[in-house]
């Protein structure tokens, strides 16, 4: 008895773990070995839970195969083996119990139907394989007692405890209703009758106790990578169970199912695709892969910022115009005219004479529309202009870019224009709507100062409205941040 309080002892620490998987359609075949325990009791003193009586072997005597058939119900066979050396006593006694005897073999065979509780377990507290798996059942046996046997009809209750997906710690308790009791007047029973007729019998209804270890195998696993069909959620392939069987080819932590570049290793930011120069454009779309650059310009560097990368920029450590690949304009006399519009390029001049000297006499400005080309100059121009972080402080090396604003503007003395200032999603509404318009401001003060006159600028801010691309990104909040000079029509 001691030795089988110790086995219950050592079965329980297996309530020590969290979750496991329990016999189902994915292990549907149990083995298991243990001990069992033996009491004949006294039929006024039914009590499953007492154990003073009960024989037991100190060594594995019971062993059972079990198959998982469906809706939590299991169908199993077990054998066991015991040795009686006391039983309970019949009534009309007075003698104290157990009745010690001497030694008799017992063996049994026992077939079962039990259901598992497990399921109703999950639903009640709201978990997913719980460690606990009761069940309670009905079976039939066979027991013999030397050479004397008796069929029973059994009830059992009991629980596993899974500790992993294939291995369990199982008690359970088991009554044994002899089907057809012994009769000590016409049959030679070993039976033994006390001073007051009493009787006791080992070959009556019992109770049969055991614990052991339980070990789940079986279920089909197509691809071979130890996860079962029922469970892999590619079971044609071999995978890891971390990503419930599907493959990680490149082993960078990405099943190849959400992997933009299955066959390349990179990390999880960039969904699996390598970025060598860590500009935030992958490798896959990026027309300059080793050198940092900008996504606008599909990861190629732009050195001086005016929005033509170096590799396409004729003048790319000094900014200009798309229109002269990138090279500034040449302002030979230094008049603040370009060569290219300047009628006398050699002689400074005013922008109202083309460029030529003043002519004293009052003329009447020629006016010409400003065309799409122009429009779209300007807001190439604007958008390249730099402010210090989250402040309106137009960086030095937006300079160049201003002065050259400042010449296509004087070249249309009679058209209005807007300076309207934008910005990301960053922070909130208000102090992004107050940065842009103080942004717009700093432009249009700044082209006043070079001469365009006050009353043909206005300016505004919108913020983090009319986004032109989106603000999930690193690269569309950089498109974002800008400033556009638009004509008033």
């Amino acid at each position: 008895m001691k030795n089988f309080r110790k086995f219950l002892a050592v079965s329980a620490l297996g309530l020590a773990f969290s979750s496991a998987t329990a016999q189902d359609q994915n292990h549907p075949w149990t083995i298991s070995i243990g001990a069992n325990a033996v009491d004949f009791f006294n039929e006024d003193r039914v009590n499953l839970l007492d154990l003073e009586d009960a024989n037991m072997i100190p060594a594995i005597s019971k062993i059972s195969v079990e198959r998982y058939v469906g809706k939590n119900l299991t169908v199993g066979l077990s054998g066991s083996l015991n040795k009686i050396e006391k039983v309970g006593w019949q009534p009309n006694n007075t003698l104290e119990m157990p009745v010690e005897i001497e030694d008799q073999s017992y063996f049994s065979a026992d077939a079962l139907l039990r259901y598992n509780f497990r399921s109703q377990i999950d639903k009640l507290f709201n978990t997913e394989n719980a460690v606990v798996d009761p069940f309670a059942g009905i079976g039939a046996g066979y027991h013999w007692i030397e050479d004397e046997g008796r069929f029973t009809g059994n009830l059992v209750i009991g629980s596993d405890f899974w500790i992993t997906d294939n291995f369990a710690f199982t008690l359970q308790a088991m009554y044994k209703g002899v089907v057809s009791e012994y009769n000590t007047a016409e049959e030679n029973i070993p039976a033994t009758l006390d001073d007051n007729g009493g009787s006791y019998s080992y070959q009556s209804s019992h109770a049969q106790y055991s614990a052991g270890v339980k070990f789940a195998f079986g279920g089909m696993d197509t691809d071979g990578d130890g996860i079962s069909d029922k469970k892999d959620e590619c079971p044609e392939v071999a995978g890891l169970k971390e990503f419930n069987g599907c493959p990680d080819t490149d082993g960078d932590g990405i099943k190849d199912a959400d992997d933009a570049c299955p066959t390349v290793y990179g990390p999880t930011e960039t969904n699996g695709c390598p970025d060598a120069d860590g500009d935030n454009v992958l490798d896959k779309d990026d027309k300059c892969p080793n050198v940092a650059g900008l996504a606008s310009l599909n990861g190629c560097p732009d050195s001086d910022r005016d929005g033509i990368a170096d590799k396409d920029d004729k003048c790319p450590k000094i900014a200009g115009p798309r229109a002269n690949s990138g090279c500034p304009y040449v302002d030979s006399d230094k008049d603040g005219v370009l060569d290219k519009d300047d009628k006398c390029p050699k002689v400074p001049g005013v922008l109202s004479n083309n460029g030529c000297p003043e002519i004293k006499k009052p003329v009447v400005p020629v006016s010409k529309p400003v065309t799409y080309e122009v429009q779209k100059t300007l807001n190439d121009y604007a958008k390249t202009i730099l402010f210090d972080t989250g402040k309106s402080t137009i960086k030095n090396q937006s300079r160049a870019i201003l002065l050259d604003i400042t010449s296509i503007l004087s070249e249309y003395p009679n058209a209005k224009f807007s300076v309207e200032g934008y910005t990301d999603s960053v922070g909130s509404a208000t102090s992004n709507l107050r940065l842009s318009k103080n942004r717009a401001q700093a432009v249009k003060n700044y082209l006043i100062s070079k001469g365009i006159a006050s009353s043909r600028l206005t300016s505004n801010g919108y913020g983090e409205d009319k986004p032109i691309a989106t603000n999930s990104t690193a690269a569309g909040r950089k498109l974002n941040r800008r400033v556009e000079i638009n004509l008033v029509k």
